[in-house]
């Protein structure tokens, strides 16, 4: 018995070891973008971390990234380190669980630094609901609607996409993006419908970006949907440091993890590699107006 005990506290002591460990290398897959990561929680603090990261990433072939923010503190870091090196870019909004900090003096500030060129996309905004029964922090669904509301508008104004956050909220979501009229490009951000969901999201235009959970035992019907979007209209993205893909989920995630997702999409779609690396590569380039390398 006290052998067996030993054993087990061993093997929980190991996958805990484990969730801390990065996962290694993924073979270079050439021409990739990371539509959406947030270098600041992935270690970034200075410039000097900023570029090891992106090192890192661009050895596997991911060459530029798009960081984004969630509040505030975040958009002012993610402009900057934008500033920092040429292979960043931001997006500036406040995630739907900080709506509430919406007011005249962040709106005006938000809508300066949108304006910014180094920033190519509003977001990530959109609507909450998991969270607002499982937080105190987190804004009521009015207020988010509300901020929603506000910036849908500003992607409209500045002309640039609207980076989308949605959790549990489909529906509400997808009517208010109507009946505000969604502008020109709008990103699924990680995405997570069904199929059905999907398909009202490509018949409307919006792009569909997957991250590493399309890479998960239980995603089946994820995956349905990542193989039913039109090749136009599909991004890939890491949310890094969250949502790490299979078999390393759970472990730290950071831009250079990218091509392992990128390939689970290949698989789903039943195309080469390098084809499906180039197509995601050239929307992101395209979407978010970003330089051939």
């Amino acid at each position: 018995m006290p052998a067996a005990h030993e054993e087990t506290l061993s093997n929980k002591a190991a996958k805990k070891r484990r969730r801390r460990e990065p996962p290694p290398d993924p073979q270079p897959l050439p021409g990739l973008v990371d539509a959406h990561t947030h270098l600041a929680a992935c270690g970034g603090r200075d410039a000097e971390s900023v570029r090891a990261i992106l090192d890192h990433a661009e050895a596997v072939g991911v060459g530029q990234v798009v960081t984004v923010a969630d509040d505030m503190v975040d958009a002012r870091w993610a402009v900057a380190a934008a500033e920092w090196d040429s292979r960043a870019y931001a997006a500036v909004a406040l995630h739907p669980m900080h709506a509430s900090d919406l007011t005249d003096e962040t709106a005006t500030e938000l809508e300066e630094m949108a304006r910014h060129p180094r920033v190519v996309a509003v977001g990530e905004t959109g609507l909450d609901y998991y969270w607002t029964t499982r937080s105190d922090d987190c804004a009521p669904p009015d207020v988010q609607a509300a901020a929603f509301r506000w910036h849908i508008d500003l992607a409209k104004r500045v002309g640039k996409p609207l980076m989308i956050h949605n959790r549990e909220a489909d529906r509400d979501l997808l009517d208010i993006l109507a009946a505000e009229g969604a502008p020109e490009s709008v990103i699924m951000h990680c995405f997570s419908g069904d199929r059905n969901v999907a398909q009202e999201c490509v018949d409307a235009g919006y792009t569909l970006s997957f991250a590493g959970t399309v890479s998960f035992a239980n995603a089946a019907e994820l995956r349905v949907a990542a193989e039913m979007v039109p090749d136009e209209q599909i991004l890939v993205e890491t949310d890094a440091p969250f949502l790490t893909p299979d078999p390393y989920r759970g472990q730290p995630n950071q831009s250079y993890c990218l091509p392992y997702t990128a390939r689970v999409l290949a698989e789903v779609r039943g195309v080469d590699a390098l084809a499906m690396a180039r197509v995601l590569g050239d929307n992101a380039r395209r979407i978010y107006r970003l330089p051939l390398q």
